[in-house]
């Protein structure tokens, strides 16, 4: 936000665009960090962490490299990159060239966890609530993302103090219809897949709860049938029966039928088609017909396979995250990384393009994203401030706001804590009016803040502005609602409800503390790679700054702040991680007596 250079070239452009509008600025070098794998000596090659673009800009740079165009696609291995499969699995003609040397590889950046604070819990609690069982899900990186997955964690694994939490804060007595609608409250039995432009952390932990279970198919046929309850997992006899009877296959199997049965598991990877016989690995042939009594015995013994394959538990076209996250990638199963489809963000962002098969897959869809200001006419800014400063790209926010409307069973959800604490001041997240808009208010739909759930969607400017009121802090509701009044958005008579005059941070705290007695919603949910050293430190800086930002103390000048504070040898550990245990010149003297203030604001030292 502070790069004149950032703010003044950069270009506001949907996810989806991006390769076009790099392409438009004649962009001919593509280079990508890549994995490798070697099986029997073949090799292969993985987009690892970024097929999101590449494979959208590939074949097009290759179409101009054909009209006599200079193009280089440059891949360098690292062997800290997950190898990563779907369309990320390419092959080594896919790049021009490729450096290979172990001595180039360096670890890839990690980015820390963010703490979950309680305003981000109870904003996942409300969200939790309306992720239906055999659904789909989207969420982003950051604290809301991590929080989102701790709840439906929650939810799954400890439902009774899951509902308790959800009747204490009050979340069924006032949006239970809702909730019923469109959400529930049970764990989860059918599963959940993720269709996500970001491979988060939160999916793997969700895999390995058993919450991201929903497999989906790159085949429109099987997903239907899959949808319609009428083939299952499992495959059996009866499974050939219903994509004979649909006509998905022939009574007579063909080369064409094989090899579809084969992809996705439900025949044998031995069985062969040869002369017209179906041949099985010990040798035994029958007649191609599947209602010929032998072949179907035949098939029922040792043709099947015991699961469809080829199925996807999550479809995502990027991720970063901590450094434990891509250790464990590196060291889950080939089997489950394969059930992790890396791909094009053009396919994950938008419904055009396999629009049929999209459709199927993202039954129920709930679409979580966060944004820093609604207004009371319902539209969301979520990455530029009002003066045009830009903090972050739109991504594919937008996208997916437009597809929650687009699918017939979907929804947004956008996730806004309801305050904002800068310099001191506290400030309203809820605003009448605001000079920059991400997602506008005719796509409006659901906003969560810690107090609650404001459905939007198809509702009348009043009602927006209303809803939007009850689940803002209390501290602001009263101008809230005088403006508008004086705007004529709001009836004159209407009056904010008792129960939201009582959305105070202090009784979220009163909220969570029995359950935080119990080791839950603790500040780092799937811990740190921060040591104890780094947490003390921030803990200790974030006060000063807070402290100083609010005027509350004021630090001596340099002679008088050396003189003031002597370094205890407690302090050491703290100093030494910042390099400030052996100060160069007065600023490193400075600083590090500052920092030692520091901790002792904070009792560390």
């Amino acid at each position: 936000m502070n790069s004149p250079v950032a703010q003044r070239h950069h270009v506001a452009s949907n996810y989806t665009h991006v390769a076009r509008d790099l392409l438009d600025r004649k962009i001919n070098v593509v280079a990508q960090l890549i994995g490798k794998e070697e099986d029997n000596g073949a090799v292969r090659y993985s987009l690892g962490s970024n097929p999101d673009l590449t494979s959208d800009l590939v074949p097009t740079l290759r179409k101009r490299q054909e009209g006599g165009q200079e193009i280089a696609v440059l891949g360098q291995v690292n062997r800290a990159m997950p190898f990563m499969y779907g369309d990320a699995s390419v092959e080594p003609g896919y790049f021009d060239h490729v450096v290979d040397d172990p001595k180039l590889d360096f670890p890839l950046y990690g980015a820390p966890n963010v703490p979950v604070s309680s305003a981000d819990y109870m904003i996942a609690l409300h969200a939790a609530t309306l992720i239906r069982d055999g659904g789909t899900l989207q969420i982003g990186i950051g604290s809301m993302g991590d929080a989102v997955t701790k709840l439906l964690k929650h939810r799954h694994e400890h439902n009774a103090s899951f509902r308790r939490l959800v009747h204490d804060a009050g979340v069924a007595g006032r949006y239970g219809g809702l909730v019923e609608r469109i959400g529930g409250l049970e764990p989860f039995r059918e599963g959940l897949y993720a269709s996500s432009e970001m491979l988060v952390d939160g999916f793997l932990e969700l895999m390995r709860s058993g919450i991201l279970t929903r497999e989906v198919y790159d085949s429109v046929p099987i997903q239907r049938l899959v949808n319609e309850g009428r083939i299952g997992k499992e495959v059996t006899p009866g499974t050939l029966d219903v994509l004979v009877a649909e006509g998905i296959v022939s009574e007579e199997l063909s080369e064409g039928d094989l090899e579809f049965l084969q992809r996705f598991g439900i025949l044998r990877e031995d069985v062969r088609l040869e002369g017209g016989n179906l041949i099985f690995g010990d040798g035994a042939r029958v007649p191609t017909d599947v209602n010929d009594s032998s072949t179907r015995a035949a098939i029922a013994e040792q043709g099947l396979g015991d699961r469809l394959g080829d199925g996807h538990v999550a479809h995502a076209s990027f991720f970063l995250g901590p450094s434990a996250f891509y250790e464990s990638l590196r060291s889950m199963e080939r089997y489950e990384r394969q059930m992790l489809g890396m791909t094009a963000i053009s396919f994950v962002n938008a419904l055009y393009g396999n629009e049929e098969l999209k459709r199927l897959q993202r039954r129920h869809a709930r679409f979580l994203n966060t944004g820093i200001i609604a207004t009371l006419n319902g539209a969301v800014t979520s990455d530029a401030l009002d003066d045009g400063r830009v903090i972050s790209g739109v991504g594919g926010q937008y996208n997916f706001v437009a597809m929650a409307h687009e699918l017939e069973d979907a929804r947004s959800i956008l996730m806004i804590a309801s305050t904002d604490e800068r310099g001191g001041e506290v400030s309203s997240n809820i605003r009448f009016r605001y000079g920059h808009t991400t997602i506008p208010r005719h796509l409006r739909d659901l906003v969560i803040t810690e107090y609650g759930i404001a459905d939007l969607r198809g509702r009348s400017d009043e009602e927006v502005a209303a809803a939007l009121i009850e689940i803002a802090d209390t501290r602001f509701q009263g101008e809230l609602l005088a403006e508008a009044k004086e705007a004529g958005k709001v009836s004159a008579g209407y009056s904010i409800p008792e129960w939201a005059m009582a959305n105070r941070p202090e009784r979220l705290e009163e909220l969570l503390a029995p359950y935080r007695s119990r080791g839950f919603f603790e500040p780092y949910p799937f811990g740190t790679e921060l040591t104890e050293v780094e947490l003390v430190l921030k803990k200790a800086l974030a006060t000063m700054e807070k402290a100083m930002s609010a005027e509350e103390i004021r630090l001596p000048g340099p002679s008088g702040l050396r003189d003031a504070i002597s370094i205890p040898q407690s302090a050491g550990p703290y100093l030494e991680r910042l390099r400030l245990d052996d100060p160069s010149g007065a600023q490193e003297m400075l600083m590090q007596r500052a920092v030692v203030l520091a901790l002792s604001t904070i009792d560390a030292i």
